[in-house]
């Protein structure tokens, strides 16, 4: 090794080794079926890779490896890893681009195939694309899969005559089956007979994570300049929020029971990693255009969300976000999207009043209507939006931030019986894009219709009361 770079304090006792004691764990770890639980960015799917190498180049090798990711993009940049380690490791190994496995289904993999006939295949997400396929199994990502469950249904027979079966992911909610998994081989007789792996960020930096990662990182990288206290700081200051540092890198499942949208609601209306959502006010629009505006000024954000219509999906194409700005700067944002729009629901609650008031002179009651936040409509509007993502009917972009702030509702009851739904504002807003989401879905739900609400009383059931009803 070179000159040693950084100020890490933790130093792994054999400097030059390729992988640190945790990564080297998984590595060998030949049991049928493993898990692992883990921290982002640490490089456990970059260990897989070289795994499932070293099993497919073994001389009299039997299985190929069927690799399923998250999506396209984290397909070729798993098989780009393989194809990494076997230039480095000197295996014979011919790139055979993406190759159609179903024509019909339009399913393909990008192959890697070695000298011993060997083939790597990495899939993207589809479950379909596992079924009827014999050999090894990587699901990576698996807590972040749509539909973890028929995953599991699909890729586990696959093993039935040989090979094994590797989970590799950070959680997604305490309710995803992956957490079922992990709580059934921790603390429920471990029926699967699954081996289990947990490797958070603060275990990662204690085995000299820091160390290896500022020999990669250039000189003037500002985490040079951290040990492993200082370099824990700066992630869990970078991330969304409490709750998202301890699930992303501390292997803390989030707690779906004290929050209105569970994580796998949200992550399966969220937009593949690779597509491109965010549209600007020059691009050409092929549906109806709906916005929903929640106001902030000093303390919480001001937030535009538009919504296309295309059938009965409505589709995220721009979401702004305003802190600390001038009324009129926030209009120079807000205006020309409000002349494209059908229809714009504002939030009309406080501050928000001249806001709504100065969007009617201008674009007319028809088109703009203002929304007080009582709480039963708060309530209506966060059952409607509730009720449309669990049908399917929003896509909402892959973003950190979003998801945190579509997290941070709660639903509580009071003393009286009454439904209020709350949010910690963090220093981010207040779930200002929930609102903002919510205000838009109603916007383009009912069209021409102003929102009302009629209370039922208490209820246990999500279905809105009165004549707040969508068609």
């Amino acid at each position: 090794m070179g000159k040693i770079k950084g100020r890490a304090k933790i130093i792994p006792a054999d400097r030059d080794a390729i992988f640190l004691p945790f990564q080297a764990k998984w590595i060998k770890d030949t049991a049928r079926i493993k898990l692992m639980e883990k921290s982002r960015q640490i490089g456990i799917s970059w260990s897989t890779a070289y795994g499932a190498d070293e099993r497919a180049a073994a001389q009299g090798a039997r299985f190929d490896e069927w690799v399923s990711s998250r999506d396209d993009i984290q397909a070729r940049l798993f098989i780009e890893d393989c194809k990494l380690w076997a230039g480095i490791m000197g295996m014979a190994a011919k790139d055979l681009g993406e190759v159609v496995l179903d024509p019909e289904k339009k399913l393909s993999a990008y192959v890697l195939q070695f000298a011993s006939g060997r083939r790597i295949h990495s899939m993207s997400s589809n479950p379909d694309a596992q079924a009827g396929k014999r050999g090894s199994r990587i699901l990576d990502e698996f807590a972040l899969h749509r539909e973890q469950r028929k995953m599991w249904a699909i890729s586990y027979p696959g093993i039935t005559w040989g090979g094994s079966m590797e989970l590799v992911s950070t959680h997604r909610g305490s309710h995803s089956f992956f957490n079922q998994l992990v709580r059934e081989a921790r603390h429920g007789g471990n029926p699967k007979r699954i081996s289990l792996h947990r490797v958070t960020l603060q275990d990662a930096l204690e085995q000299g994570f820091l160390f290896k990662l500022q020999q990669a990182l250039p000189l003037d990288a500002e985490q040079q300049d951290m040990d492993e206290a200082a370099y824990f700081e700066y992630v869990k200051n970078g991330a969304a929020d409490a709750e998202s540092f301890e699930q992303e890198y501390m292997c803390v499942p989030a707690d779906d029971d004290s929050k209105f949208l569970e994580y796998g609601l949200i992550t399966a209306c969220e937009y593949p990693g690779h597509n491109i959502w965010l549209r600007g006010l020059e691009d050409l629009f092929q549906g109806r255009l709906f916005a929903g505006v929640d106001i902030g000024r000093k303390k919480d954000l001001t937030v535009l969300w538009v919504l296309e219509q295309l059938g009965d999906v409505f589709f995220t194409r721009r979401v702004e976000v305003m802190e600390k700005m001038r009324k009129s700067a926030q209009e120079a944002i807000l205006w020309p999207w409000f002349a494209l729009c059908d229809r714009i629901c504002i939030d009309a609650t406080g501050l928000g009043i001249g806001w709504a008031d100065d969007a009617q002179d201008k674009f007319g009651a028809h088109r703009v209507e203002a929304v007080t936040f009582t709480a039963p409509i708060k309530e209506a509007l966060a059952y409607s939006l509730k009720g449309a993502m669990e049908d399917r009917l929003v896509r909402i972009p892959d973003d950190p931030r979003i998801r945190a702030d579509l997290r941070k509702v709660q639903k509580t009851t009071t003393t009286a019986g009454n439904i209020r739904f709350v949010a910690e504002s963090e220093g981010d807003g207040h779930a200002d894009r929930f609102w903002a989401l919510a205000l838009a879905r109603h916007a383009g739900a009912n069209p021409t219709a102003p929102l009302e609400y009629t209370s039922g009383g208490p209820r246990e059931s999500s279905q809105p009361l009165g004549d707040f009803i969508y068609g």
